[in-house]
């Protein structure tokens, strides 16, 4: 049993765990997580307010994780709920009140609200107990809604919800919304960064940013397990690569509209100016103020360099983009970085956003389909890309496929899997 101080001791805790968060994917992840462990429940969801709906952002469910091979993660579709008194989320985000239900099978039939039996029938799981509650910010705006599901007793029996754990969750909650509210205001900072370089490169659209963030994220999380990298550290980097890939091209807002939107091929010095995206963008974030800013400055700067050292821009000054000191090769030009030389996070962006440009449909091309993608890959594995970060791809496909499906473009679809 939770005394009061306890419970005042945690919630201040998570408060200041939370404000070191800043990308809204991750801060989803982290608060269903405490949320679940503070009142011992084996499953959950949250979800987004988008205009008159809700959108399922995020789930998390222990059950259905056991009987996953291990290393492997739940894979989920997102889907959207009208906001009105139909379902028990749509219900909540409507009146604003929390719902503690004991059984959602056992639902009162006159109620105006019920429970959704698909995923239990579909996933061959047993939905018991079930506290849902708003996720309302200080001013009364409810961005969401988090659903905590089957609270279980010490010895794994699923038992309901206490008026302890709705005081609890309802707290949580409160501090949650106002750490969503700031990272969604953050997450739209950096797609109108982005979108500053959509508008001058057709390529480079919301989606495809989200995705290159959320692949880069995977295929990082898989390296750094093989590599016995501590979980401490792992949960530190995640946060700040989502973010620095996301802004891995942000240097083409320096590019003439002549040479992002000429529909033919560059000429040699035309792809020389090219270039030059990746010492610019690296300019951008040169004042470093936190470790996010040296990330997306790492990215940014390293995210066409290959393996083999035949990439760009090389040993440069980030200021000219000439070659550093004794760093030139025979041509003049300064030389390309190769192996562990290109740092972590370069490594895996280049794969992440070779991955997405194959896959994605834009107005000049047509998507690849997958098997001639992952030859490509298969063919460029210790020549542009790093084996082993190639073999951390391959570990997590199947969930770069659901986000894939998660972060659409609006106008393209990409190819189908």
């Amino acid at each position: 049993m939770w005394t009061q101080q306890d419970i005042m001791q945690r919630i201040l805790e998570m408060h200041r765990e939370l404000a070191e968060v800043n990308d809204l994917d991750i801060l989803l992840e982290r608060i269903l997580t405490r949320a679940r462990q503070f009142v011992q429940a084996d499953a959950g969801s949250i979800y987004l307010r988008d205009g008159d709906t809700l959108q399922f952002s995020y789930t998390q469910n222990n059950t259905l994780s056991r009987r996953l091979p291990p290393g492997k993660k739940l894979i989920y579709q997102t889907f959207h709920v009208p906001i009105n008194h139909a379902s028990i989320a749509g219900y909540v985000a409507h009146t604003g009140d929390m719902l503690n239900i004991p059984d959602v099978y056992a639902l009162d039939p006159t109620l105006p609200y019920s429970f959704g039996r698909e995923f239990d029938r579909l996933s061959q799981y047993h939905t018991q107990s079930m506290l849902t509650a708003p996720l309302k910010t200080s001013q009364g705006t409810i961005v969401g809604v988090l659903q905590i599901i089957n609270a279980t007793d010490a010895d794994g029996t699923i038992i309901p919800f206490s008026q302890e754990a709705e005081t609890i969750v309802s707290l949580f909650a409160s501090m949650a919304a106002i750490a969503l509210e700031r990272a969604q205001m953050t997450r739209a900072l950096i797609l109108r960064m982005i979108s500053m370089a959509e508008l001058r490169d057709p390529k480079e659209t919301g989606a495809h940013v989200n995705r290159v963030g959320a692949y880069a994220l995977e295929i990082y999380e898989q390296w750094a397990m093989a590599h016995g990298v501590s979980e401490a550290e792992i949960d530190h980097n995640r946060d700040i690569l989502r973010m620095a890939a996301m802004l891995h091209d942000v240097g083409k807002v320096s590019i003439s509209d002549m040479i992002l939107k000429k529909p033919g091929k560059l000429t040699p010095e035309e792809f020389n100016t090219m270039k030059s995206h990746t010492f610019t963008g690296a300019q951008l974030f040169a004042s470093a103020h936190s470790e996010l800013d040296r990330a997306a400055a790492e990215v940014a700067l390293n995210h066409h360099e290959n393996w083999i050292g035949t990439g760009y821009p090389g040993y440069c000054d980030i200021a000219t983009g000439a070659p550093l000191p004794g760093m030139a090769d025979e041509q003049g030009r300064a030389r390309g970085k190769r192996g562990e030389e290109i740092p972590l996070f370069g490594r895996i962006v280049a794969l992440a956003d070779v991955y997405d440009a194959l896959c994605s449909k834009r107005v000049y091309k047509d998507a690849m389909a997958e098997d001639e993608v992952l030859e490509i890959i298969r063919q460029e594995t210790g020549t542009k890309f790093d084996p082993d970060i190639v073999a951390a791809f391959y570990e997590c496909l199947d969930v770069l496929h659901a986000i894939r499906e998660r972060y659409k473009d609006p106008e393209h679809e990409s190819v189908a899997v």
